[in-house]
């Protein structure tokens, strides 16, 4: 199947502000970021650990939507200070922060035989404690509004198995966790929290990732024939969002072309 044609803003998110993590670049974040600012978003900020990129990320994002109220601020979600400076720094620049998108995370390939304790701790500090230390830190202001909402990247190695993934797929299943009990604890305050599980979006961080022929073979084993267009999980991360999914809280969709 070929890609489908690039689905326009329907002002899904009219009106509300929206922070990214790890949106600088050519992956899911930014896709998200340029995705809220055609749906109508009023502020957004982008954060990401690259300095330059995020810059042009920024400038991309207005120049491509025409949303003024577009801002930058670096963070890395393995540090509890710069977690807590981006969410100070949203909570002004934003007027308070409507919509969360957790987008942050670290892959890689490695036989678990061969997995150093350095590599799999800093994959699970960055994709799944970094998870929890954003959402720890929004919260407080969203309970104080009695409003929120939350969007968290998982992945489908979440629920299957490949080689040489132990450490991502044990990271996007506790993400997956995560969100399912955060959801009921944040459901009190009139808060959701769902996230989405991709099966193969290409994008250059992807490609860089693992080798071309396993990539090749992902793409060609999903039912359309190919990977995901980054901007068809932004769609699915836009709708959980919106007041769309109102009556969903501590949900996890497959954002695949087969089943999970």
């Amino acid at each position: 199947m070929a890609v489908p044609e690039y689905v326009p803003g329907h002002g899904l998110l009219r009106g509300k502000s929206v922070l990214i993590t790890a949106a600088a670049g050519a992956g899911i974040g930014y896709a998200a970021a340029l995705r809220a600012a055609e749906e109508g978003c009023r502020a957004l900020l982008l954060s990401d650990i690259h300095p330059g990129r995020l810059a042009e990320a920024v400038a991309g994002i207005r120049r491509a939507s025409g949303l003024e109220a577009v801002f930058g601020e670096l963070c890395d979600v393995t540090d509890e200070a710069q977690v807590q400076h981006l969410v100070a720094c949203a909570e002004r620049d934003l007027q308070g922060v409507d919509v969360l998108i957790n987008n942050a995370g670290l892959g890689g390939s490695r036989r678990l035989l061969e997995m150093p304790d350095a590599e799999w701790q800093r994959v699970l500090d960055v994709t799944l404690t970094g998870t929890m230390r954003m959402t720890r830190a929004i919260l407080p202001g969203m309970i104080r509004r009695g409003a929120g909402v939350i969007v968290n990247n998982a992945s489908v190695l979440g629920w299957r198995a490949q080689k040489e993934q132990s450490h991502y797929a044990a990271a996007k299943a506790g993400v997956m966790a995560l969100t399912r009990c955060a959801a009921l604890e944040a459901a009190e305050h009139g808060i959701r929290i769902n996230a989405v599980s991709p099966s193969i979006a290409m994008h250059d961080f992807l490609r860089r990732s693992a080798p071309p022929a396993v990539l090749e073979q992902l793409a060609a084993g999903e039912a359309f024939g190919r990977a995901a267009e980054v901007w068809e999980v932004a769609n699915v991360m836009m709708f959980l969002a919106s007041d769309y999914s109102s009556y969903m809280t501590g949900e996890v969709l497959s954002v695949s072309s087969q089943r999970a």
